[in-house]
């Protein structure tokens, strides 16, 4: 029987999280989850404030989906209660599939990831975020934690395509390393 090779195939794949059980593991030892953290949300303002941003996550990745546990979107001053059943700033949902987006590739891979436009890269490109929400651009560094694994993400995206630059790189580095410490050092985080 003959089988077709479809070259771009492997492109749009979310990649295989084989640290996926370990870092669930390590959700529970830290106390985080799928539950807003209000502190994250105000880390993800400090955030697109820096980077000039429309949008900012703090993202735990989990084996089928992510959870913004820190979320800003550009006009969204008002409070939020943090319930996980309550609605993320500007009504934006906090909960999305494994396979949407490129935090879930920056987790594996461990390193940062920068999509001036996401459109140049085909690997990038056919992702639903494109489609379903308009992403064009997307900049985003691992939370790595001391046990080697990748917690998730920090990141902004953008509506538009976006020269990051260098200087974009440094500053989501190292506020991922800024909240890393955070994290370890459970400072502000619910128990």
């Amino acid at each position: 029987m003959a089988t077709s090779f479809d070259p771009t195939s492997h492109l749009l794949l979310t990649p295989e999280d084989p640290d996926a059980p370990a870092r669930m593991a390590r959700f529970r030892e830290l106390g985080l989850g799928d539950r807003p953290v209000a502190e994250f949300d105000d880390f993800a303002r400090r955030l697109a404030e820096l980077t000039g941003a429309p949008f900012a996550v703090v993202n735990l990745v989990g084996e089928d989906h992510q959870y913004f546990a820190g979320l800003y979107a550009t006009g969204s001053e008002q409070a939020v209660e943090l319930s996980p059943a309550d609605p993320a700033p500007g009504g934006m949902d906090r909960m999305m599939d494994r396979d949407h987006g490129y935090c879930p590739h920056v987790v594996v891979r461990k390193k940062a990831l920068v999509l001036e436009d996401v459109c140049d890269y085909p690997r990038f490109a056919g992702n639903p975020v494109v489609d379903e929400l308009g992403i064009r651009s997307y900049l985003g560094a691992p939370l790595l934690d001391p046990t080697g694994i990748a917690l998730g993400t920090v990141c902004v995206v953008d509506q538009e395509p976006r020269p990051w630059g260098r200087q974009g790189l440094e500053t989501i580095k190292s506020m991922a390393a800024e909240l890393t410490e955070v994290i370890q050092r459970g400072v502000a985080l619910p128990r």
